[in-house]
C-alpha cells in the first residue's frame, strides 16, 4: 500500500509538467504584447511632481502645453529609450512638442543621460516613484501619448517611436489634433477615431 501511495507522489510533479507543457504549447505563436489603453480619450491624470531640471520647481497639469503634443515616458536605464533617443533629438527639430516624464530614475542619471544624448524635451518631469507613469497606464518604457491641445489624452504607443511608426500612426494623429487646434476647435472625433487608433 505505502508502495502504491509514493508511486503517486512521484507522478504528480510529472502530471504538473506536462500540463504546463500542453498550457505553454497552445499559447506559440499568439501575440504576447500586453497594451493598456487605460489613459485614451481621457484627461492627462492629475500630477504634481517636481521638474527634472529644476527639483525646486514643482510640474503640475497647469504646466503641459495648451497645443497637442508628446508625453514620452523614459528613463536612462531604459535600453530602448536610448535606440529612440536619436529619433525624438529629429522630432524636437521639426518642432514637435514632446514632454518627458523621467520614471523611475536617479536624478544624476538623467541629467547625464540629456547632457550626453541631446535634450528633445520642453520640459522632463521627475517621476522617481512611477506613480504617474502607472495613473497613465504604462507598462514598461519608453511608451509615447499623444495629447490634444485640451489635455486629452489621444493615442497610446507602447514601445520606441521610429521613422515608421511616426509616418504611420503618430504624425497623421498629431496633424488631425493640430489643425482642430490651430482652427480653436475640437478635434473632429470621427477622425480622431480613424487616425488615432
Amino acid at each position: 500500500m505505502k508502495k502504491k501511495q509514493t508511486k503517486l507522489w512521484f507522478l504528480i510533479p510529472l502530471i504538473l509538467f506536462f500540463g504546463l507543457v500542453v498550457i505553454l504549447y497552445m499559447r506559440l505563436g499568439k501575440p504576447t504584447d500586453i497594451v493598456t489603453n487605460t489613459a485614451l480619450e481621457r484627461p492627462v491624470p492629475t500630477f504634481e511632481l517636481p521638474l527634472l531640471a529644476d527639483t525646486t520647481r514643482t510640474i503640475t497639469n497647469d504646466n503641459l502645453p495648451d497645443k497637442p503634443f508628446l508625453l514620452n515616458v523614459w528613463g536612462s536605464w531604459c535600453p530602448t529609450c536610448v535606440i529612440e533617443h536619436p529619433f525624438l533629438m529629429q522630432l524636437e527639430e521639426r518642432g514637435v512638442d514632446i514632454v518627458g516624464v523621467n520614471y523611475k530614475d536617479e536624478i544624476g542619471n538623467a541629467l547625464s543621460y540629456l547632457n550626453r544624448g541631446g535634450d528633445p524635451f520642453s520640459m522632463s518631469i521627475q517621476d522617481s516613484l512611477g506613480q504617474f507613469a502607472l495613473d497613465l497606464g504604462i507598462t514598461g518604457a519608453p511608451e509615447t501619448f499623444v495629447v490634444d491641445g485640451d489635455g486629452i489624452i489621444r493615442q497610446h504607443i507602447v514601445g520606441e517611436i521610429n521613422e515608421a511608426n511616426w509616418q504611420q500612426r503618430v504624425k497623421p494623429c498629431l496633424t488631425v489634433l493640430n489643425k482642430a487646434n490651430k482652427n480653436n476647435d475640437s478635434p473632429d472625433l470621427i477622425q480622431v477615431e480613424e487616425m488615432c487608433k
